[in-house]
């Protein structure tokens, strides 16, 4: 079980760590090769029974409950990215000199010889929007590809699958670089880095360790963002292949070697003839959707990959136009007495929390949820000017009403004692009291949405009805 590429699973003792996602379909994959897998599972709810039943009926063993110790003859453990490294299975592994592998490490492993290469994405936050921009631009030059990873598609389909790829866009989680040792991308970006999942990973230096994993044997570029030091410094001491270049974007004008913006112009100075003169224009501002400083740089980070990969300029542009965002992405739900409302229910960090507080001008804030250990006194005292008004709901919403009353203690703060389904409706009409016309109410909660809501797609999904309400 090294480096290389394993061809003959039949009867190898494989143990899968945890059901769900990428459990399932790693414990199908590895049955299918002819291994003897066991899953093993903490939880033994409904569902986790439902799950076992399911890969039963195929000949997998399933132990629920106990996801602690490590099976008798195990060569290899098989781990859904959610499980932290500290979990008691991993070091029995180690005691055993057992290898631990991902399910994008799995997937690496099992590419054929003539697979399609990585484009691959990581980052605090803008993930999955640049691995889309990203797909979208490969379309247009019309390559065969597939936005995988941590979103949509499973890698593994994407790999074992019928459909042949010229290339692939993966977007890739701390969690999922964390155990994917021998990934070796094409080229590949760190969009940002910021505090988050510190509970996981255990410290700062250790998240941001598992994310520069991602430069690693790169073959062409590292793209790394120039506002964002930390960027630059994972592609200084990773280990790349001969040849390989540091690519920077910056929403500024850019040097030889960047992609940037000019008057306007999204304009690339890396993947040109005579790069000390030349520059060649990608697109229009406009042409990115929402044209939010944070998304422009997500389109850049999109655009470098691209191009890295050999895709004329138009297909930039093309692709660019072409992609519409996920819902609750800065999405413009209503105007209602020339009042602007904003779904970001998807800023569930502190991070991305900044960079939509930093696409308006005049904001009623509604925020709050689950912090994961996070603070807020950054958060406010950068956001503290545009702040017109917050509404705080959701279970931690005093860390960020603390914040508000060291740093912006003249902006009126409404704070809802209530977690009920109705919450979210009473927020929506409390911001509409404090909003006067040209102000966003900007739902962009700097929390998780767990507390109150199933996820962040039902949290936004609320705020869109409650807004519609007011509209009727």
């Amino acid at each position: 079980m090294g480096s290389g590429q394993v061809t003959d699973w039949q009867g190898k003792h494989v143990t899968v760590a945890g059901l769900g996602v990428s459990g399932l379909p790693a414990a199908r994959v590895l049955h299918g090769l002819g291994a003897l897998v066991t899953v093993v599972n903490d939880g033994d709810d409904e569902r986790a029974r439902a799950q076992a039943a399911e890969l039963e009926a195929l000949g997998v063993t399933v132990r629920l409950g106990d996801g602690a110790t490590l099976p008798d003859g195990t060569e290899l453990v098989v781990t859904a990215p959610g499980w932290k490294p500290d979990k008691p299975l991993f070091a029995a592994a180690e005691r055993a000199g057992v290898p631990v592998w991902g399910d994008v490490e799995l997937a690496w492993r099992l590419r054929g010889p003539d697979a399609a290469p990585w484009l691959a994405v990581t980052g605090t936050n803008g993930k999955t929007t640049t691995v889309q921009m990203l797909a979208s631009i490969l379309e247009a030059a019309g390559l065969r590809t597939a936005a995988v990873g941590n979103i949509g598609v499973s890698l593994l389909d994407a790999v074992l699958g019928e459909e042949r790829y010229d290339v692939l866009a993966v977007e890739l989680s701390s969690y999922q670089l964390h155990w994917a040792p021998s990934l070796r991308a094409h080229s590949a970006a760190v969009l940002n880095l910021a505090p988050d999942h510190l509970d996981w990973h255990g410290s700062m230096e250790a998240y941001a360790a598992d994310k520069g994993r991602i430069y690693e044997g790169n073959r062409v570029a590292c793209v790394y963002n120039m506002a964002d030091k930390a960027t630059e410094d994972l592609v200084r001491e990773a280990d790349v292949e001969e040849g390989c270049r540091a690519v920077g974007f910056t929403l500024g004008t850019p040097g030889p070697s960047q992609l940037g913006v000019v008057d306007g112009i999204l304009v690339d100075r890396a993947f040109v003839e005579n790069r000390q003169q030349n520059a060649q224009e990608l697109a229009e501002v406009s042409d990115v959707n929402p044209p939010a400083p944070h998304n422009i740089a997500n389109a850049l980070a999109a655009a470098a990959l691209a191009r890295a990969f050999g895709v004329p300029a138009t297909a930039v542009r093309d692709g660019l136009r072409a992609f519409t965002p996920d819902a609750h992405r800065i999405a413009h739900i209503a105007d209602v007495d020339g009042v602007a409302y904003v779904d970001d229910s998807k800023a569930t960090n502190t991070h991305a929390a900044e960079a939509s507080l930093a696409a308006y001008e005049s904001i009623v804030w509604i925020a709050g949820g689950l912090a994961k250990g996070a603070t807020f006194d950054e958060l406010v005292t950068r956001a503290a000017q545009r702040l017109r008004g917050v509404v705080l709901i959701g279970a931690d919403r005093a860390l960020i009403r603390e914040a508000l009353a060291r740093h912006a203690p003249e902006v009126p703060v409404v704070d809802l004692d209530r977690t009920d389904t109705g919450a979210m409706l009473a927020a929506v009409q409390e911001a509409r009291r404090l909003a006067v016309a040209g102000d966003t109410v900007l739902l962009a909660p700097a929390c998780a949405s767990m507390d109150m809501f199933t996820n962040y797609n039902k949290r936004g999904d609320a705020f869109a009805e409650a807004v519609r309400g007011l509209g009727a």
